[in-house]
């Protein structure tokens, strides 16, 4: 079970875009994910008539490493770390400072 998945608030705790929060768009396979609105770099696009796009400078949210975000507690507004419980056979993730539920 992974600490961070997609849907989860987080804050960027390193990097340009540092103090920044954003919801998870997808966990990559290499430790990486992409978040909506952050790490965000100029592309050239090429145009291409047969599929409909339309060539030109577009801005593309690249993947961030994933030690560089941490998970957004909602009580504190702060970054906090997860941690992870058992009960009656079900394992789930808690936040370490609390240890409330995430996604209760």
């Amino acid at each position: 079970m992974r600490k961070i998945k997609r849907e989860d608030q987080v804050i960027v705790i390193a990097g340009k875009d540092k103090g920044r929060s954003g919801s998870v768009r997808k966990v990559l396979d290499d430790d990486r994910l992409i978040v909506a609105g952050i790490n965000v770099a100029k592309k050239h696009e090429r145009p291409n008539p047969n599929a409909g796009v339309q060539g030109g400078i577009v801005d593309k949210e690249m993947p961030i490493q994933i030690s560089n975000v941490a998970i957004l507690n909602p009580e504190t507004n702060k970054a906090d770390r997860v941690g992870f419980k058992i009960e009656d056979g079900k394992k789930f993730r808690i936040f370490k400072s609390n240890g409330k539920q995430i996604d209760a």
